[in-house]
C-alpha cells in the first residue's frame, strides 16, 4: 500500500470550510443549555417595534388614509382646485366625460395604494378609446386603465402597462363592466435640486396577479417622445378623464 503525502496547502478551501464547521458545532454542542440560551439571545433585536396595524379581510388596513370609500368624493378635487365635477353614489365615483382630471387634496411620495376601476361597455370604439383612463401617481406617472378585454392595442399602453413603459407580465384584464383592483408598491424618485439621484420604482399587481415587479420608471408618462425626469416634491394621486365614464371605489392608501 502507498502511503499518499498531502501538503496543507494543497487542501482545498471548501473542505478547510467544512472542517471549520465541523469544529464550531462540536464547540457549540459542548455548551450547556443555559450558555446556549444565552449565546442565541446575542442575535435578537428588540428595538424598535412594530406598530400594531389591524388588517381584515376585504377592509383596508387600520392606518390606510381613505380616499373614497362611498361616503362622498371630498377627499378630491378639480385640477384648478374648485370641487371635484366627477359624478358619485354610495358605490362608487365616475367620471362625467369632459369634465377634466380629479386629484387628491392631499400629496403623496412613497406609498402602498389599493384602488377598484371597472370600465364603461362602449362596444361602438376601439384600440384605445375603449373604456380609458389613467392613474397617475405623484400627478406624473401613468398606470393604465382601459377596457382591452379583446381589444387589441400596444400592449405597453394596454390595461396595467405603465404607460409607453412597461408592458405587463401577463394579462389580467377582465370585460367591461366588471370590477377589477390594483394593488401598488410605489417609491417615490429622489432628487438633489434639479438632479435625479434616485428613480422611481413601482410593483403592481393586477386582480391579484403580479404584472410588474419592482420596476424602475424612466420618467415621467409621455404620450409622445421618451420619457423623461423633472425634480418635484410629493404630489397628489390624478385620475383621468379620457372620455370613457369609467369608475373607481374603494381607494385607499398607506403612506410608506
Amino acid at each position: 500500500m502507498k502511503t499518499i503525502a498531502i501538503k496543507l496547502s494543497q487542501l482545498k478551501i471548501p473542505l478547510l470550510m467544512a472542517i471549520a464547521f465541523c469544529i464550531s458545532i462540536n464547540a457549540s454542542a459542548q455548551l450547556t443549555e443555559a450558555q446556549r440560551y444565552e449565546e442565541s439571545k446575542k442575535t435578537e433585536v428588540w428595538k424598535p417595534v412594530p406598530p400594531k396595524v389591524e388588517a381584515m379581510p376585504n377592509q383596508p388596513p387600520s392606518d390606510a388614509i381613505i380616499l373614497f370609500d362611498g361616503n362622498g368624493i371630498d377627499s378630491w378635487e378639480a385640477i384648478d382646485g374648485s370641487d371635484a365635477p366627477w359624478d358619485h353614489s354610495p358605490y362608487a365615483m365616475t367620471v362625467r366625460a369632459g369634465s377634466g382630471d380629479i386629484v387628491s387634496k392631499q400629496s403623496f411620495c412613497d406609498v402602498q395604494m389599493h384602488i377598484e376601476w371597472r370600465t364603461t361597455r362602449e362596444d361602438d370604439k376601439t384600440g384605445q378609446n375603449k373604456g380609458n383612463s389613467g392613474i397617475f401617481l405623484q400627478s406624473r406617472y401613468e398606470i393604465q386603465v382601459l377596457d382591452t378585454y379583446q381589444n387589441s392595442t400596444y400592449p405597453n399602453g394596454q390595461a396595467a402597462s405603465i404607460y409607453k413603459q412597461f408592458i405587463p407580465l401577463v394579462d389580467a384584464s377582465r370585460p367591461a363592466e366588471e370590477w377589477q383592483t390594483y394593488d401598488i408598491i410605489y417609491t417615490a424618485p429622489r432628487f438633489t435640486g434639479s438632479e435625479l439621484t434616485s428613480p422611481a420604482r413601482l410593483t403592481l399587481l393586477h386582480n391579484g396577479v403580479l404584472v410588474h415587479n419592482n420596476v424602475e420608471l424612466k420618467g415621467q408618462t409621455e404620450w409622445i417622445g421618451e420619457p423623461k425626469y423633472y425634480a418635484h416634491e410629493c404630489l397628489p394621486i390624478k385620475l383621468q378623464d379620457h372620455g370613457s365614464a369609467n369608475s373607481f371605489r374603494n381607494i385607499w392608501i398607506r403612506e410608506i
